[in-house]
This record gives structure tokens, C-alpha cells and sequence, in this order.
């Protein structure tokens, strides 16, 4: 279904419904209405003239059905027929023979020749076969041993069973010189008037011609075709030739459809063989007799559309127009461009609308520059402010190391740890906020060797991370915090040796990749109840920054007394920075 979502397509709706619609039934309605008019009032003449027609062709096939019953009316043929019928004829005496063959080849010959020039000839089949042939053409003869059992005709007039049998166009196959002529018959079974027995079967053939004689006559007020079909639908004449079209209208059930054949139909069933006379007036021609309804309907209309479709475009262009401009400018808006402004022109609403959102562009810039802009820098500033909480921290705590070195006086060790601090502030001091899980391991790995050489055998810190984790982004210095409090707060208020876990991994959670980073200690512990466990304030800084870099990815914290702390990072693989 169509949705009118555009306030273009909801004008062309109104002008559809209130110009185009009355137009088009002035147009085509009225117009189409006289066609029908018209052709109702030429379908109703014509049946009229076909019931006179055939009303002529059911007097002709009476005289065919009178025609056939003629054996009936000579006792003598009847008679004849019967010794055939009982098959004494070879064993009868020559007189019997004499008057049997006197009467089937001289007195039934004489009913059935002087009969209409269009019917052609007469044929009667006994039932051992054997033909008789009456026709007005003596040089026509039977073709011998013709088998007549296997004709359709012969079949029908055994299925009707002494009715009379109406037979379709078909060409005479058992002369011995048929001529092109088509013929129609009617055919019938001879019975015994008195038993019942079949005693022979007649046929009268009649030349087609017949029926364009009887339908030559007909005029109507524009061209036509006249078909006749018979019970099975068979065309047995037809005044023109028949389209393929026609003929297969003829056969179906149902009206002929106009626009396919080109013809209006008119039907009229011939009773007494149930065929059909169908006549195919011109529709071209009926159309052409309105065709000036249609032509002057027509020019009105589309002079009217052409006037009216100008006048709804210059008034469409002129509320649409600004509206798209309008349009436009917020699109740029949305895209960022604070610079776009409406341009239009003129005293309307449309104009003071534009107005409007220009006015409104400029204060959302003004908004955007005070506010949006000034969060940004309070943001980036909290985020340094942050970062600067740990190193000082962190310098503390290795110079705390530095002097116990000092102390026992292991230049050596001293040495190599200064060394090793160098590449540190090295690393904190770059000016990219940004590090890899690589590099942050690397560092923890120095800041460790820092950590063991001050406390000997009593630290073991075991670093690892996945080789799929490496490449991970960070916050510089985000995990150094957690490892400095595992010692500050699990291993240093201990005198016994401990050890440190530091690890990072893929997991899947829920279906989704997560990066997992875990500090882990056996150390004294704490209660994470207690308040003083808020008092780390390396823990709460990497907590904050955490937050504010990956707003999905959470910090957990499990301790135990006298068991150790566990720290776990864990950071959605979708918000790896880029």
C-alpha cells in the first residue's frame, strides 16, 4: 500500500481526487455508458432476426427428420427389410426375393428422390450390411465393402436407438468420386414397428450451402459473422472464416469476450438438434459509432488536465520548494555544518518559518560552543589530573626501594636499577595517554625488577599476557597502580615470602570477547568492608580512569585476610581503541 509521507505526494493526492477523477469519468464513464447503450439495443434487433433464422432451420431439419423416417411408411419396404433382418433372404423363394429387392431399390428410391435440390442423397444400411445409395447423380456410386459400422454417424443413429440423430459437417468418404462438398446429415435407426428389432439405418446427407441460404439474407447494422455449431461444438458453417480465437470462444462455456475477439455475440439454440447459431457482430464498428462521444470527451478533458496540472505545479513548486530548502539546511545541521543557513525570499509563513530556523541554528552553534566544547576540556583536563595522581606515587615508593639498596650498599644493584628507572620515566613521560597491553607489560616488568631488588626472596612477581592481547589499547600506567598496591598493601606489612600474578587474556562472556586483565597476591588481605579498603588511592584512580576511557568495562575487587587479593579488569573487545 501506498503511504503519502511527503506533503508533495499529499498535494498530488487532493488534485488527483478533486481534478483528475471528475475529469476521467467525463473522459471515459460517459462515453462507455453510450457504447453499452448502444450495444444492448444491437444485441436485443439481433436476436430478434436470429430467432426468425433459426426458426428456418428447424423447419429444414424437420423435413430431414420426416426424410428419415420414409421406411416407415411403405409397409413393403418394412417388410423387406425384416427378411433381411432375419437372414431368410438367401433361402427365400426368387419372388420373395423379387419384390424384397423391388421394394428397397425401386419403391423407397422413389420417396426419397423427389425431394429439395440441397439434399445430395440418401443412404440406408441394412443390418448385415449391406448398402442401398439413392442420389440425383447416377454417376456416384458406394465405394464396395465400405465399412459404414465404424462412421460416426452410423454409431449415433445406434446410440439414439430409433431417435433421430443430428450429425456435424463432415465430407461423404464412401462415394467412389466424393466431391469437396461439405454435407451435415441426419441420421436414424430403422426398428421393427412391431418387435422392436433393429432393421437397418438411413441417412440423409444435405449440402452445407443450405444454411448460407437460409443466413445470406441476414443484414445488420454493421459487419458480422454467423457460426453454427453443433451439441459437441463442432463448426458445421460459418458465413466467414472463424479466428482461433472465435473458435476457441465458441467451445468454451460462456459469453465470447469482446476485447479478445473483437466481435459482441449473440447466440440462439436450434431445438431440435440443440446446435447453436451464434453471430459475431464488429465491435470496431459499434465502437466507431460513439467513437466522436469518446473523441470530444477526450480533448475536453485533456485540455482541462493541461490547464490544471500547470496551475498545481507552480502552486506545488511554491510550498514545496522551501520546505525542501528547509529541509536541507537541517540535514547539514544534523551532519555538523553549524554554518548552513535558509535562504528564501518573501513576507509568508514559509518565509518566517525559514526565519525561525536560522535564528534557531545560530543559537544551538552558540549552545554547542559554550557548553558542549567547555565539557570536552574540563573532561580532558580531569583525565591528566588523574595521571598525575599516580606518578608521584609511584616515584615514592621506587626511591623508597633506591635508599634500602643504599643501604646495604650494593652499588651494583643500585646501578642497574637507576638504569632501569630511566627507562621508565622514559615511558611515563611520552607525550601519547595511549599504550599497548605489550608495552604496559613490559613496564611492569622493569617497575618488578625494581621491587625484587628491594625485597630479595621475600617478592615473586610472574608476568604474562596472551599473544591475541598484545596489540589491545590502554591508558598508559592503568595496571602499574593495582601491582604497586598488591606490594604496598599484600606483601610489604608481611615478613614471610609472597608471590604476585600478574596475567592478560581473551574470554568470552555472554558471547562477547572480553579482555581480561587480573592482579592477584597472596598477601595479608583486607576486608573489603572495612573503610580503610577505600583509602587506596591508586585503586580509585585506576577506577576513574577506567570509566572514563571504557565506559563498559568493570573493576572487581576480592579479598581475603590471611589469604590475598584478587583484582580483575575486565574490558569489552568491541571498544578497543583505535
Amino acid at each position: 500500500m501506498v503511504t503519502f509521507k511527503s506533503l508533495r505526494s499529499k498535494l498530488t493526492l487532493v488534485y488527483a481526487l478533486t481534478i483528475v477523477t471528475p475529469f476521467s469519468i467525463l473522459a471515459f464513464a460517459l462515453p462507455f455508458y453510450a457504447q453499452y447503450v448502444l450495444t444492448k439495443d444491437t444485441e436485443k434487433l439481433t436476436e430478434g432476426t436470429l430467432h426468425a433464422v433459426a426458426g428456418n432451420i428447424e423447419t429444414y431439419l424437420d423435413d430431414l427428420e420426416r426424410l428419415t423416417a420414409s421406411p416407415y411408411l411403405n409397409d413393403n419396404v418394412i417388410q423387406s427389410l425384416k427378411i433381411i433382418a432375419d437372414n431368410v433372404y438367401d433361402s427365400a423363394s426368387a419372388y420373395t426375393k423379387l419384390q424384397t429387392d423391388r421394394a428397397l431399390k425401386g419403391t423407397l428410391p422413389n420417396y426419397l428422390i423427389n425431394t429439395r435440390k440441397d439434399i445430395l442423397s440418401t443412404l440406408m444400411i441394412t443390418m448385415n450390411g449391406k448398402p442401398y445409395l439413392t442420389t440425383k447423380n447416377n454417376s456416384i456410386d458406394l465405394i464396395p465393402n465400405f465399412p459404414f459400422q465404424d462412421e460416426s454417424w452410423y454409431q449415433q443413429a445406434i446410440e439414439k436407438n430409433g431417435k433421430v440423430a443430428f450429425i456435424s459437417s463432415h465430407p461423404q468418404t464412401y462415394l467412389t468420386n466424393p466431391s469437396d462438398i461439405q454435407v451435415f446429415s441426419v441420421s436414424r435407426l430403422i426398428k421393427n414397428p412391431d418387435s422392436g428389432q433393429p432393421l437397418a439405418v438411413i441417412s440423409a446427407d444435405a449440402d452445407t450451402n443450405v444454411l448460407e441460404k437460409i443466413t445470406k439474407d441476414i443484414q445488420f447494422n454493421v459487419s458480422s459473422v454467423v457460426a453454427i455449431v453443433d451439441e459437441r461444438k463442432n463448426v458445421i458453417y460459418a458465413g466467414k472464416p472463424l479466428t482461433d480465437e472465435m473458435i476457441k470462444q465458441l467451445r468454451a462455456r460462456g459469453t465470447p469476450n469482446a476485447q479478445e475477439t473483437g466481435y459482441v455475440t449473440v447466440s440462439q439454440t436450434i431445438k431440435p438438434a440443440n446446435w447453436e447459431i451464434t453471430v459475431f457482430l464488429s465491435n470496431e464498428e459499434i465502437q466507431q459509432k460513439v467513437r466522436w462521444m469518446y473523441i470530444t470527451a477526450v480533448l475536453i478533458s485533456i485540455g482541462g488536465l493541461f490547464v490544471t496540472f500547470f496551475i498545481f505545479l507552480y502552486s506545488s513548486q511554491w510550498i514545496v520548494k522551501p520546505i525542501a530548502q528547509m529541509k536541507a539546511v537541517m540535514t547539514k545541521v544534523r551532519n555538523g555544518n553549524m554554518q548552513a543557513r535558509y535562504e528564501g525570499e518573501g513576507s509568508d509563513e514559509l518565509s518566517y518559518l525559514g526565519q525561525s530556523l536560522n535564528k534557531m541554528v545560530m543559537q544551538l552553534d552558540e549552545l554547542i560552543n559554550r557548553e558542549y566544547k567547555a565539557v570536552l576540556a574540563q573532561r580532558n583536563a580531569e583525565y591528566r589530573a588523574l595521571q598525575s595522581q599516580i606518578q608521584p606515587h609511584f616515584l615514592y615508593n621506587v626511591l623508597s626501594g633506591f635508599i634500602g639498596l643504599n643501604r646495604i650498599g650494593d652499588k651494583k644493584k643500585l646501578e642497574s636499577a637507576i638504569i632501569s628507572l630511566s627507562g621508565m620515566l622514559r615511558y611515563i613521560l611520552e607525550e601519547n595517554q595511549w599504550t599497548t597491553v605489550e608495552q604496559e607489560f613490559n613496564f611492569l616488568t622493569k617497575y618488578a625488577l625494581l621491587q625484587q631488588l628491594r625485597f630479595q626472596d621475600r617478592l615473586t612477581i610472574q608476568i604474562h599476557h596472551d599473544t591475541e592481547t598484545a596489540q589491545f589499547r590502554i591508558p598508559k600506567l592503568l595496571i602499574q597502580p593495582l601491582l604497586e598496591n598488591a606490594i604496598i598493601h599484600g606483601v610489604e606489612p608481611d615478613d614471610q615470602e609472597h608471590a604476585i600474578y600478574i596475567s592478560a587474556l581473551i574470554a568470552s562472556e555472554d558471547g562477547n570477547a572480553q579482555i581480561c586483565i587480573e592482579v592477584r597476591d597472596d598477601g595479608v588481605g583486607f576486608d573489603p568492608n572495612a573503610s580503610h579498603s577505600q583509602s587506596h588511592v591508586g585503586l580509585a584512580n585506576v577506577r576513574a580512569r577506567l570509566q572514563q576511557v571504557f565506559p563498559k568495562a568493570t573493576l572487581t575487587v576480592n579479598s581475603e585476610l590471611g589469604i590475598g587479593t584478587c583484582i580483575a579488569i575486565k574490558i569489552p573487545k568491541e571498544e578497543n581503541a583505535s
